[in-house]
């Protein structure tokens, strides 16, 4: 550890916070600005997002108990009382009443004058989303491994949650059937969005054969199927993930059109004969020698003019914005074996595999993910 790491590190040389940021951080200067004219309603915005930073672990674990005890669930289908959703969770009244406030206060729930409880538009989009309830469910491992933020940044924790991802370090640590299962439910539940996302951006109509590079069960290649008739589908990931890919493919009527090849793209050349190769939410899931490495298998599997398509959440760059850095960032650090990059970092390990400068369509919801696209130079 560095001394600049150690609490009795000396404060490095610097730039002093401005007179202006030195005035804001006075008790005084704060509660004149609250009864100006000019200033007081600044003040109350960023109070109120203040005290949301302040509050937001409470927030998340309502998001989490409102999941856990399948009331969003439940109210999808029929509104309910107070009591009614008591006794089907088994909550003490008293204590379900304040959860269920506060999943009013989050705009998850109304209360009609009857006394029932109804989603509201937010809560039902919530409810809604494939695997996002997953996604939800699983965070108590990452809060878990956030319970010591200290530790965690200073790299003093062993996380649970590369525990719970052991299919991105390779081959064996996928070999468990019911390991990799797990990972790929997940990810094939949450890939709609996904999916839907990236296609809205990008035009694979002149495609013949797409290779989707650790696709999982599918769930990418089967929203592609779904959009376009002809092009040949190759899946190229672990063994232990193929025979719920083909059982998938199978019951949607479109096995024929789907070639797997088994495969470690961590250890193992990539086949060759596709003119398309996707990475949907792979990169971040690895460290850059991982990345350069899977980048120049793909340049040497694609024939002059092939395109590379990545789909995945990205960081703000120079603009550091929510999901990326305040999300994907810890979370990717606690994995303990990739980082989310932003799409100037992925582009510059595009080009150093021999890709020209990559396109970045925008897409409809960054927070759900971004596009980059990449030709292979002649």
């Amino acid at each position: 550890m560095s001394d600049l790491a150690t609490p009795s590190a000396p404060l490095p040389k610097g730039r002093r916070a401005g007179r202006l940021l030195r005035l804001m951080s006075r008790p005084g200067f704060q509660a004149w600005a609250a009864l100006f004219p000019l200033t007081r309603g600044t003040v109350r915005r960023e109070g109120a997002a203040m005290f949301d930073l302040v509050a937001g672990f409470c927030h998340s674990q309502i998001l989490q108990a409102l999941v856990e005890l399948e009331i969003l669930a439940t109210l999808l289908e029929r509104e309910l009382t107070e009591a009614a959703l008591a006794h089907r969770a088994a909550v003490p009244p008293e204590r379900m009443r304040v959860l269920l406030r506060g999943g009013m206060a989050l705009g998850l729930l109304r209360q009609r004058r009857s006394g029932r409880y109804a989603l509201t538009r937010r809560g039902a989009a919530l409810a809604g989303v494939p695997g996002l309830q997953g996604m939800i469910r699983h965070h108590a491992v990452l809060y878990r491994d956030l319970a010591d933020p200290v530790a965690f940044f200073r790299g003093e924790t062993s996380t649970e949650l590369a525990e719970f991802w052991p299919y991105v370090f390779g081959a064996g640590a996928a070999a468990d059937p019911e390991t990799a299962q797990t990972y790929s439910r997940l990810m094939t539940d949450s890939q709609s969005l996904v999916a839907a996302d990236t296609l809205a951006v990008t035009d694979l109509s002149g495609v013949k054969r797409l290779m989707d590079v650790g696709g999982g069960t599918g769930a990418f290649l089967q929203a592609v199927a779904a959009r376009y008739p002809s092009p040949e589908l190759v899946l190229f990931d672990l063994p232990a993930v193929a025979p719920a890919a083909r059982a998938a493919f199978d019951a949607a009527g479109i096995g024929a059109r789907l070639r797997i090849i088994s495969g470690s793209f961590r250890d193992d050349d990539l086949p060759e004969g596709a003119d398309t190769v996707t990475l949907v939410r792979v990169l971040y899931d690895h460290s850059d020698e991982t990345v350069r490495a899977l980048l120049s298998r793909i340049h040497a599997a694609l024939p002059a003019g092939g395109r590379l398509i990545v789909s995945e959440p990205m960081t703000g760059g120079a603009r550091p914005e929510r999901a990326g850095d305040a999300y994907f960032a810890l979370y990717c650090m606690a994995m303990r074996t990739g980082r989310a990059r932003s799409a100037d970092e992925i582009a510059a390990l595009m080009r150093e595999a021999g890709f020209d400068t990559p396109r970045g369509p925008r897409t409809r919801r960054p927070f759900v993910t971004s596009v980059l696209e990449g030709v292979k130079q002649s």
